[in-house]
């Protein structure tokens, strides 16, 4: 069986229209969202690498954690491994956080001869995203993260949230690496609704689009979702309250074939 239920409209035209309406649903379902205080462009890199493979709770509560034990930046850098190990601890992995986010610090240390990233608000999108990018640990999410919530510059970022409802929608193909995904959706999308399709589109994921048994039948996006459409097909029910449990299944096996192709 072989599906374009991935495969996003052929040109980048209708991928913008495509992505606008899907903002627009967003925003009217959801409301314009509002993210907690901004923090410093630092704090925010460190927060991020925390945040991987983890929720927002474990995250925060790691993130407090290291400020208590150590109240400088500097002292984390400096710090025993162990120590900032067990800090971050809540929010898992930490036998590798721990380890990257001292790298991290030390090599920015080494290019700036400091801790202080408020330069960063001086430099282009372009030069702050590359300069930070040269650090090992740091990668493009973090990145856009820094960029978009610390810095106030224009940032696309994408998670594994982001990545699925894009895939679903269409917007990219299932062969679409997350790095490709931040290029592609940065395109798509214009530069002043990066903030709230943003947020958006990652709590669509984290409560109706999710990765195992999505809620279709209370999308808000269904009328532009190619796996809905695509499921709804393969079903072949109206009801779309009524087959959500039936639709992963299709999905991947349409996804398979598209791999293979």
């Amino acid at each position: 069986m072989t599906s374009n239920s991935a495969i996003p409209p052929a040109s980048s035209d209708s991928v913008a229209d495509h992505a606008q309406a899907i903002h627009e649903a967003l925003i009217a379902f959801y409301g314009y969202p509002q993210w907690r205080e901004p923090l410093p462009a630092l704090d925010e890199l460190v927060s991020t690498i925390l945040s991987q493979n983890t929720n927002d709770a474990n995250r925060d509560r790691a993130f407090n954690s290291l400020r208590q034990r150590f109240p400088s930046w500097e002292e984390v850098r400096d710090a025993e491994p162990a120590e900032v190990i067990k800090a971050i601890h809540p929010a898992g992995l930490a036998n590798q956080k721990g380890p990257r986010i001292q790298e991290v610090l030390r090599q920015i240390t080494q290019q700036h001869n400091s801790l202080d990233l408020s330069f960063l608000h001086d430099m282009s999108s372009d030069d702050a995203s590359a300069w930070l990018l040269k650090f090992k640990g740091v990668g493009p999410k973090t990145v856009a993260i820094v960029l978009q919530f610390s810095l106030n510059k224009p940032a696309f970022p994408v998670d594994t949230h982001i990545h699925r409802v894009s895939t679903r929608t269409g917007l990219i193909t299932l062969k679409t690496s997350a790095e490709q995904a931040h290029i592609l959706l940065a395109k798509a999308l214009p530069k002043e609704t990066y903030y709230a399709a943003h947020l958006n589109m990652i709590r669509l994921g984290r409560e109706i689009c999710q990765a195992r048994l999505p809620k279709c039948g209370i999308c808000p996006i269904t009328n532009h979702c190619n796996y809905f459409r695509f499921n709804r097909t393969q079903s072949q029910i109206t009801d779309k309250t009524s087959f959500d449990s039936r639709m992963v299944s299709n999905f991947i096996m349409a996804g398979n074939e598209e791999k293979k192709g």
